[in-house]
């Protein structure tokens, strides 16, 4: 009888919740860090602004709505983690922050965030239903290019 009562989550509300939230953010969505990279990302200009999601610990049953778009929205995107995420509606730009089998070192976000309406891996459009993934530069590709650019290299 009380069937009725465990309703599915509304995806239109956790979208709206999210993007309340979290819109004007970046998001760092990751399976774990070595210590000595989440310390060195805290010694960045604004490397403790980034909201960081560990995957692993995301609650399946009721997800909170970051918990909601990360699951069903960036992890299916396929990309390696960690993953930048910006929440600037109506798009939101993705790019993973790996190179070989390693995270790039922190200090490089700060080149990716400045390059990312250019050289994302994926943007997600905000639509009334929910969001259109596109894809955009290949996986392969996550050199820093204004960094390179900057160094003259």
């Amino acid at each position: 009888m009380l069937s009725f009562l465990r309703l599915r989550p509304n995806p239109n509300r956790l979208r709206q919740q999210f993007l309340e939230r979290f819109t004007g953010r970046t998001l760092i969505v990751h399976e774990g860090f070595p210590p000595e990279w989440l310390e060195e990302l805290l010694k960045q200009p604004g490397g403790g602004g980034h909201f960081r999601l560990d995957v692993r610990q995301i609650n399946v049953r009721k997800p909170s709505p970051i918990e909601w778009f990360v699951r069903e929205h960036v992890l299916p995107l396929g990309l390696p983690l960690p993953l930048l995420v910006r929440v600037s509606p109506p798009e939101l730009r993705v790019r993973h922050l790996r190179r070989g089998n390693h995270a790039v070192h922190p200090s490089e976000i700060q080149w990716f965030l400045e390059e990312l309406d250019t050289r994302a891996h994926a943007t997600l459009r905000v639509t009334d239903t929910g969001f259109t993934a596109e894809p955009g530069i290949p996986v392969s590709d996550n050199e820093a290019k204004s960094m390179l650019d900057h160094l003259g290299l």
